[in-house]
């Protein structure tokens, strides 16, 4: 489990992939202290398990799953990366709860300086823009960040210039691709409250055939069974 504050950025020193699996090499340094082989580190907010470590950083196995799902298969060596230590349950709560397992991915549509901040927005699929609320929180390569508005194709974040100096995000492109986690409470809800042509149960008496006619958990689905 993370905050999505990341701690440092690391440098990728070598991705090597056989297929769609493979191993990731990361130059750090603030992340290795208390680390141990078998702990986890989120690599620009993918959670990934140390599985050696060097005196200058770490390496972590990738498997397809991970490669599918983020954008790091297109990353390369000498490639910037934000860095998280799994939080300590001692320690601050300082950004919201992030898995670490991503849902998909974003590009970069722009970035606009205002002030002392920088706008960026991200286009995203239906699917992942449906789970990103106004001021809500999105995890955006590791970084935990305050959703400032978002529409039906596309969602805007203002990063402050703390966030924007210790992570790479600025650093990116339009056209860039960034690795999306969206909030995991959100995720449940939808997940509990969602009725569709796959629930089988869940309500008493209401069937497949039942549901289909219906978008989601509504008042009248629930006052129609006497709920």
């Amino acid at each position: 489990m993370f905050t999505g504050i990341v701690e440092e950025k690391g440098v990728i020193r070598s991705l090597s992939l056989t297929g769609s699996s493979g191993t990731i090499a990361v130059r750090a340094k603030k992340v290795l202290e208390g680390t141990r082989t078998g702990d986890s580190i989120a690599v620009n907010g993918i959670c990934l398990t140390v599985v050696s470590l060097q005196a200058d950083g770490f390496t972590a196995d990738v498997m397809a799953e991970t490669i599918r799902r983020s954008s790091l298969g297109r990353c390369s060596p000498g490639d910037l990366v934000n860095l998280e230590r799994a939080m300590a349950a001692d320690g601050r709560f300082g950004g919201h709860l992030v898995s670490g397992h991503i849902d998909g991915t974003g590009t970069i549509r722009s970035l606009r300086r205002e002030e002392n901040a920088v706008w960026v927005t991200i286009e995203a699929a239906r699917e992942l823009l449906e789970l990103i609320v106004d001021k809500g929180s999105v995890c955006i390569d590791g970084i935990s960040l305050t959703v400032a508005s978002v529409d039906d194709r596309a969602f805007s974040v203002s990063v402050i210039p703390h966030t924007g100096g210790e992570t790479a995000l600025l650093d990116k492109k339009p056209g860039s691709l960034v690795n999306l986690e969206n909030d995991m409470i959100g995720k449940y809800v939808k997940k509990l409250l969602g009725v569709s042509r796959e629930v089988t149960g869940g309500v008493q008496g209401i069937t497949n055939e039942t549901a289909g006619k219906r978008e989601g958990l509504t008042m009248e689905l629930l006052e129609e069974y006497g709920i």
